[in-house]
């Protein structure tokens, strides 16, 4: 490894001067080794106090029933199902980022996949809890399992949504559960190896003997392949299991064979958009931002921009297909979300995820810590909007004007959504205290041949070319971890 080296014009995924082994392992760790700075603290009792509304919401629905929301006899499904297929959706990114870009052997992976996993585990808790929530009596979901027969006649209805929902999620889960452990062996190690006392015996346990011989990185790297590749299609699979829970039914405005690929490209939108959201931040607090660079940020804002775009053109093809269908049902189903009562979640929703992205076109923009946390933002608020508006605005107008109603959601609806979020980044949070937001086996595989000191040396050895010298040189402007005054002294 230490004889490769990659092309002068490629950006650097590692910057910084004089990098070695154990400083990658001291500043990556430093947030699980050291005690928590004042702006963890600050986050986790914040999202605390969201994850405690969330268990008052679920507690008072488990209570009372789901009479407690605002759903009626028009709109069954609203803010319940939104947050479901929104959580979902936030899950994507992980396993494309672990599987798909391991797969085409992308190292800017490296330095985000973990986070990118994490997220995805807890994304698709929160997604599931909403499934259990909404089964009206929660302490039987175990029926959902096909069960043996001694339990009687309770073999699962696979007919039932809710049934390929909890196959979709489950296997997705656990893939993705298995996929992350395995990657963390490595790096559970390393900690065991540096801690002490009670920490050092419990990490030990969760090393599982790792070595680090060569033996063992070879059955690593066999399995994280096998992992991947059985990780890819569910990429594709889970959220279109999760888009069949409408177009399977025979309401206008859903039932379409463009939800599938249409539900998958928004959640590989959404979840993009997550882990700038997650790792600006973690970037900056924890000052990895030599591992995290600018070269990582514009990558993931141009998959924004691909995936915006095809949800985009997804938005004016329902119009076509509900115009070219010939039905007065199907049509006004589109009309009456954009110009009706909830015309505003519908441009909302247009504004959010069609218009804010297109701003990534620009470099400025795209190079922006500041504008890319606010786009990442700005498509998340979209695309629950979208889901919002797919739901709410098919079902709130019925066949009869006489079943038109309006849906207004009651404290247990936000209390629910918002207390999610607040779980969500409970557990984020505290994952950053107990395991390396950043894989440092990983990031370590490519010091020697991807970094800027490597490419740094290169150009001292003056074997290069000059004009893909200057080329390089230039391109790293736009680095705010990089001091262009060392490549002015060579």
């Amino acid at each position: 490894m230490s004889g490769h080296s990659e092309s002068i014009l490629r950006e650097p995924l590692i910057t910084g001067k004089d990098i070695t082994y154990a400083q990658i392992t001291k500043e990556i760790l430093s947030p699980v080794e050291n005690k928590p700075n004042k702006a963890w603290w600050i986050g986790f009792i914040l999202a605390l106090c969201g994850a405690t509304l969330w268990v008052v919401s679920v507690g008072y629905t488990f209570w009372f029933g789901i009479g407690a929301w605002g759903l009626n006899k028009t709109v069954g499904w609203a803010w319940d199902i939104t947050g479901f297929v929104w959580w979902v959706g936030i899950g994507h990114a992980g396993t494309l980022i672990s599987a798909v870009l391991l797969l085409f052997r992308q190292n800017w992976r490296n330095s985000i996949n973990r986070s990118a996993e994490a997220m995805t585990i807890f994304a698709v808790i929160c997604a599931a809890t909403y499934v259990v929530s909404h089964m009206g009596r929660p302490w039987l979901a175990y029926w959902v399992l096909p069960l043996p027969n001694q339990f009687g006649s309770l073999w699962v209805n696979f007919n039932s949504p809710l049934v390929w929902d909890m196959f979709a999620i489950s296997t997705y889960f656990s893939v993705s559960l298995l996929f992350w452990y395995t990657g963390l062996l490595p790096d559970i190690a390393t900690i065991r190896d540096r801690a002490t006392g009670f920490r050092k015996k419990v990490y030990t346990v969760f090393s599982f003997g790792w070595t680090g011989s060569v033996k063992t990185w070879q059955r690593f790297e066999a399995v994280s392949l096998i992992l991947a590749g059985i990780s890819t299609p569910l990429v594709l699979s889970v959220h279109t299991i999760v888009s069949m829970d409408f177009a399977t039914s025979v309401i206008p405005g859903w039932h379409t064979t463009i939800f599938p690929p249409y539900f998958v490209a928004g959640a590989i939108f959404s979840g993009f958009a997550m882990v700038l959201t997650l790792m600006l931040v973690v970037r900056k607090v924890l000052g990895l931002e030599n591992y995290i660079t600018m070269f990582h940020i514009e990558s993931m804002n141009k998959i924004i921009i691909l995936t915006g775009s095809i949800v985009g053109v997804a938005y004016l093809t329902e119009f076509f297909i509900a115009w070219y269908s010939g039905s007065q049902y199907e049509q006004y189903a589109f009309i009456n979300r954009a110009t009706g009562p909830y015309w505003w979640a519908y441009w909302m929703m247009m504004t959010c995820n069609v218009i804010s992205p297109q701003l990534l076109w620009f470099k400025k923009v795209r190079l922006s810590i500041t504008a890319t946390w606010i786009l990442s933002i700005v498509v998340n608020i979209g695309m629950w909007f979208e889901r919002f508006v797919i739901i709410v605005t098919s079902l709130h107008r019925d066949y009869l004007p006489s079943s038109w109603t309006m849906f207004y959601p009651t404290w247990v609806d936000v209390g629910v959504f918002v207390g999610s979020i607040g779980v969500f980044f409970t557990l984020f949070l505290l994952f950053l205290r107990v395991l390396p937001s950043i894989a440092i086996a990983e990031v370590k595989m490519i010091l020697k041949t991807a970094s800027e000191q490597s490419k740094m040396k290169l150009i001292k050895e003056g074997s290069l070319d000059k004009e893909h010298v200057a080329e390089y040189v230039e391109s790293l402007e736009k680095f705010d971890s990089v001091k262009q005054e060392e490549y002015a002294k060579i």
